[in-house]
């Protein structure tokens, strides 16, 4: 016999039913202009490299702007999954500064890494490619308060050059 402990909660399949499920709202895209990766190094298990963020454009029904130059992409690598982590500012298209912090996880087969070095534009939903984020944004202007006060997922690809985020809020 298993003893619980008293105060943990007991979930009936009705109460998890009962769970609204999530829903995703597309809100922008954000197409960041990225240089030439720079790799640091860290030893024989993983790799760690920085792409800078040199620029881009934001574009949806809900946001508008551009990247602006001067942030980074941190990439630790182990058993081929890139473990990402960067750091960007957007200008708004009323001037307003929005900081972004975007983590996430890139993963590929060997095929799917040659086409997209052959300059192949990969769909985010395309087999043995997995590129998926978590952005955080911050700022204090009023009409963009409600990016720092949700949940965002991105579906990311490579597209001529570009780091692509399809971006979503989480309701």
């Amino acid at each position: 016999m298993t003893a619980t402990h008293p105060h943990t909660p007991r979930t009936s399949t009705e109460q998890l039913a009962a769970l609204p499920a999530p829903r995703l709202e597309f809100v922008f895209e954000i197409r960041a202009t990225i240089g030439p990766d720079r790799h640091i190094g860290r030893g024989p298990d993983e790799a760690l490299s920085f792409t800078p963020v040199t620029g881009g454009s934001v574009h949806g029904p809900a946001f508008t702007g551009e990247v602006l130059p001067g942030g980074g992409d941190w990439a630790v690598t182990r058993s081929g999954t890139a473990q990402l982590e960067a750091r960007y500012l957007i200008r708004a298209d009323d001037g307003a500064v929005v900081d972004v912090l975007n983590r996430g996880y890139f993963r590929a087969t060997p095929e799917m890494l040659t086409r997209m070095e052959a300059g192949e534009d990969l769909p985010e939903a395309t087999d043995g490619l997995y590129f998926r984020t978590a952005p955080v944004f911050q700022t204090d202007a009023p009409a963009h308060r409600w990016l720092a006060e949700h949940q965002f997922i991105g579906l990311a690809r490579d597209d001529a050059g570009q780091v692509c985020i399809r971006v979503f809020v989480l309701r």
